[in-house]
């Protein structure tokens, strides 16, 4: 290929030769090792119909809201790229808007992962992004695209995916999953994961039908808060019996202190009549985080935590477009005063387990990494979303390892809706901790052999662990 980096061994490695040798090394024990993927978007039922992707626009460009809001930055309408199921514009259009404007991902994460997309799943040399061969290319990977070896499973086998993990409502039957579990044909796992934002945010529209919905279906004929509870708590070990090892929960900000059974049914049913205030409604989500850790010390879940992201700020693109489609902004967090009675209460119990994910890296070192360094159910969540890109990584690593050591972390996490990125993203992070622990050995910090042994613990051993897998 004529962009000859995108295929480098030693991409991303230490420019150090030295430094590199030793990076090399440790690279080789963990390349080729299966990918473990607890936290994801990707819908199960793609793997129990595993049809041909229809277009090189549905895989590599509608779905992936990292690459749509660098287009949309230099003011491509979100409809030509055919974001949240409009047609604004053709597939085959959207992909010569995309491949013309190919030079603005220079420099960022998804313009590298792209490049090793491009390069390693299709064959196909990224120079040839531009708005002369757009066409071609569009043409070539519409053939691949119809080759059995370029169907899901196909895919699974050839990217080494051995769990995946998926993001599912309380209320699905979970009957893709069930079928797969079923199939021995089919040998990745593929598990739901518990997500109740749609349940416990009384300022999103449709709680309350939501709400409603869940108490009739599995409230075992309870009404109004203890309803729900009894609801929340019978959805989980549904969801525990088809495979999940986790719930995952999108909260506005870390804020987990209980309220009394009297005071949650009030606000309850302020909520349920759109009545409830922005205060009301931030202490009735702060309750439930704290309901959902201290259901986790009984049904066994892991609970992962991911605040501080302002959703769907653009009203008209939320309007337009729908949620998770990319017009998310981050903003500064405070873990440790929200989090208190949750820390208190059941983060002493080594059987439970707490994942903490951060994309305001001034939490690291301040907040997060003490926080999993002292209590026994606290980990570290994966740089993600905003900050899973190789300087980020980077900074992850000086800013926790020297307070957690290693063994806090929860194992690379994915986050995406992007198929095809799935390999090129575990790649990258195998890269970068291979180049983190060989500058420990240069400067005679570790051994060698005990930076071989922690680089197997950080891409693989971890997650299982974390995840119970």
């Amino acid at each position: 290929m004529s962009d000859s980096h995108t295929t480098h061994p030693d991409r991303l490695l230490p420019a150090d030769p030295g430094v590199r040798e030793i990076a090399r090394r440790l690279l080789d024990a963990v390349e080729d090792l299966p990918i473990i993927s607890p936290h994801g978007h990707l819908d199960a039922q793609m793997f129990v119909d595993d049809e041909a992707f229809p277009d090189p626009t549905a895989l590599i460009i509608s779905p992936d809201h990292y690459l749509c809001r660098v287009l949309h930055s230099a003011g491509v309408p979100l409809e030509d790229l055919r974001v949240g199921g409009t047609e604004g514009k053709s597939p085959r259009e959207a992909w010569r808007i995309f491949a013309s404007n190919w030079d603005l991902f220079t420099g960022t994460a998804s313009g590298y992962w792209l490049e090793q997309e491009f390069a390693h799943v299709f064959g196909i040399d990224p120079a040839r992004l531009n708005a002369e061969e757009a066409d071609a290319v569009y043409d070539e990977l519409q053939e691949t695209l119809s080759k059995p070896d370029f169907r899901p499973r196909a895919l699974a086998d050839s990217f080494k995916l051995e769990v995946l993990a998926t993001t599912d409502d309380p209320l699905d039957d979970l009957a893709a999953h069930k079928k797969l579990a079923e199939d021995a044909s089919f040998s990745p796992r593929v598990l739901p994961t518990f997500r109740p934002d749609a349940y416990t945010k009384m300022y999103n529209p449709g709680f309350a039908e939501n709400v409603t919905k869940l108490i009739d279906t599995a409230g075992d004929g309870k009404t109004g808060y203890a309803g729900y509870l009894e609801a929340m708590r019978n959805r989980r070990q549904y969801f525990i019996d088809h495979g999940a090892v986790s719930s995952d929960h999108g909260t506005h900000d870390a804020w987990a202190h209980p309220l009394d059974a009297g005071e949650a049914e009030r606000i309850l049913q302020k909520g349920l009549r759109g009545e409830a205030t922005r205060a009301e409604a931030a202490a009735f989500e702060g309750n439930m985080t704290y309901r959902f850790a201290e259901m986790a010390t009984e049904d066994g879940l892991v609970m992962t935590l991911h605040p501080g992201v302002w959703r769907n700020t653009s009203r008209s693109a939320l309007e337009k477009y729908g949620p998770d489609t990319g017009h998310d902004i981050p903003f500064r967090m405070d873990f440790i005063d929200g989090l208190q009675p949750l820390l208190s209460d059941f983060c002493e119990n080594p059987d439970f387990h707490f994942v903490l994910f951060t994309i305001d890296e001034t939490t690291y070192s301040r907040e997060l990494a003490p926080i999993a360094s002292y209590y026994p159910s606290c980990y570290v969540g994966a740089p993600w979303w905003f900050i899973d890109e190789i300087d980020a990584m980077a900074r992850f690593r000086a800013a926790t390892t020297g307070t957690t050591g290693f063994s806090r972390y929860s194992g690379f996490i994915d986050d995406t809706r992007a198929y095809c990125s799935i390999p090129a993203r575990h790649n990258t992070s195998r890269r970068v901790e291979a180049g983190y622990l060989a500058r420990l050995v240069a400067e005679h910090r570790i051994t060698e052999d005990r930076a071989a042994e922690v680089i197997v613990d950080l891409i693989d051993s971890s997650p299982r662990r974390v995840f119970k897998l």
